[in-house]
């Protein structure tokens, strides 16, 4: 696993230091919202260069998250903080008894670097059964929910935590490929603390992922072996 730097958040000092405590402490909130990301121009630059769609997404989505400190707030030793970057915890899905494992690839600034990672936990943890696909390994203190229900078109989708527990990372989830006119759409959820994240970091995360998948050839600069599916 990559090195991961926690650094500690001052309540007094943080410009959210107020809303943190109002939004934790008198009035616990979380929200969720779901909108539509157009995938046309991403989806055929990958296609044409033989590269799976889903990693190429769980790269972008933590690399736009990864540019806010709101989204990696944490606690961390029961002290509040953020960590460095984020680290994707997604489902693999097992066509053989139709269940789900978890597995998690450390993110890394190159996309290369990432893709070829996320190839190698597939090969060497993908047939891997039970909670967790990676055997002898826990999820980091990092690890964030992040994944993909490509069989269903939806157009809202919330994931709601039921412990009892303090969690400020975000919850991603995107669905099936919509055809609309000439454009292929991909519904996008996202589930936020209301205590580190407000209506103004969601619309910067959206729109700096959408740039990203519009501009496609800004990041994709290799040519792998063409994979079989999704």
């Amino acid at each position: 696993m990559n090195d991961i730097t926690f650094t500690a958040l001052d309540l007094n000092t943080w410009p959210r230091g107020q809303m943190f405590h109002y939004f934790t402490r008198m009035a616990p909130t979380g929200y969720s919202l779901t909108t539509q990301l157009d995938v046309t121009v991403m989806r055929k630059a990958l296609k044409s260069r033989g590269i799976k769609f889903f990693p190429a997404y769980l790269w972008l989505v933590i690399k736009m998250l990864n540019k806010q400190v709101e989204f990696k707030v944490a606690i961390n030793d029961e002290v509040l903080g953020y960590w460095d970057s984020l680290t994707p915890l997604h489902a693999a899905f097992h066509n053989d008894d139709k269940t789900i494992s978890l597995m998690w690839t450390p993110y890394c600034e190159d996309f290369c670097e990432f893709y070829e990672r996320y190839l190698d936990n597939q090969r060497l943890y993908g047939g891997n059964h039970g909670i967790l696909s990676q055997p002898h390994q826990i999820p980091p203190p990092n690890a964030y929910t992040v994944s993909c229900l490509p069989w269903v078109e939806f157009s809202h989708f919330a994931v709601h935590g039921y412990e009892n527990k303090p969690y400020y990372f975000p919850s991603v989830e995107a669905g099936k490929f919509m055809e609309r006119g000439s454009s292929i759409m991909m519904p996008l959820s996202i589930t936020a603390h209301h205590a580190t994240t407000d209506g103004w970091h969601i619309k910067c995360f959206l729109d700096d992922l959408q740039e990203a998948m519009d501009e496609p050839e800004e990041w994709i600069d290799f040519s792998p072996t063409p994979p079989r599916g999704r």
